[in-house]
């Protein structure tokens, strides 16, 4: 079963925080109110202390009604998870990559942090983009929301942009009718890594030297506010290629830094990869 996470913080910060203020805006006054008129300040202060004697700690915590466990557990909450929100929804976000559909930039077990705010603020949950700052651009590393279940993060590489033509024939790329420049760098087997060059970005790919073209093959044309996505596990990546483009609202951010590496609970984790991704 997926846990959608930010919905879930979304609902405790708005409970917490509604039950915090509720209770300082309406109930606490009422529940200091009806404490006092039933003798509770005397009481707190104690009759037979001495006069002028200053109030002791087990006093202090006295000196008004005793706050209701909810609201207790509310106002100690509700900085923490609105900190948590904040952060998570509008500045960086952790992930972990599961697959190996972006070798060899993204290795399985990969920690890494994706800037939420490079492609502009979005409300958390519903995706909506609310401040306007930039877009994605070729060659970047981006995750987004799955456009066919609208939750499940995915992460691929931007290769087409809006109103560009796309084709893929016999493990080649081409943009616009011309080839992307490739170069080869090292046979992997079952591999050969290739230097792919994106608009600015360099970045290596993998391609498999057990089967040939076929897979994936087509042509699309990139809609207005929709992206084309590729992994860089060219003949290992289920993107773009067998489900359609990415729509404007499904983006979450764009991944910028590895922070750490740890592919099962059986191994220990390794900080030998931390660096910026290209």
């Amino acid at each position: 079963m997926d846990i959608n996470f930010p919905l879930i913080l979304v609902v405790l910060t708005f409970a917490t925080g509604i039950i915090w203020l509720g209770d300082r805006l309406f109930l606490r006054p009422r529940r200091e109110a009806a404490w006092q008129e039933s003798g509770g300040a005397v009481a707190a202060g104690g009759s037979d202390a001495p006069e002028g004697a200053a109030p002791t700690a087990d006093e202090d915590e006295q000196a008004g009604p005793p706050e209701p466990y909810l609201v207790d557990l509310s106002r100690s909450f509700f900085p923490v998870l609105a900190i948590v929100l904040v952060l998570r929804s509008f500045l960086v976000e952790p992930f972990q990559i599961p697959s190996g559909s972006m070798l060899p930039t993204l290795e399985v077990g990969d920690f890494i942090l994706v800037n939420k705010y490079a492609y502009g603020l979005r409300l958390p949950v519903l995706g909506t983009e609310i401040v306007e700052i930039g877009d994605p651009e070729r060659g970047d590393i981006m995750v987004f929301r799955f456009p066919e279940d609208g939750k499940t993060n995915y992460i691929k590489r931007v290769v087409g942009l809006p109103g560009d033509r796309i084709r893929y024939d016999n493990k080649t790329l081409y943009i616009n009718g011309e080839e992307v420049p490739t170069r080869f760098v090292a046979h992997l087997p079952p591999f050969e890594m290739l230097e792919e060059q994106l608009g600015d970005v360099e970045h290596h790919i993998y391609r498999n030297l057990g089967s040939r073209g076929g897979a994936g093959e087509g042509e699309w044309i990139v809609p207005d506010g929709h992206y084309f996505m590729m992994g860089d596990n060219r003949d290992n990546s289920n993107d773009s290629r067998f489900w359609g483009m990415v729509p404007d609202e499904m983006v979450v951010g764009k991944a910028f830094l590895i922070w750490m590496q740890w592919p099962s609970l059986t191994s220990l984790p390794s900080f030998d990869r931390v660096g910026s991704i290209d």
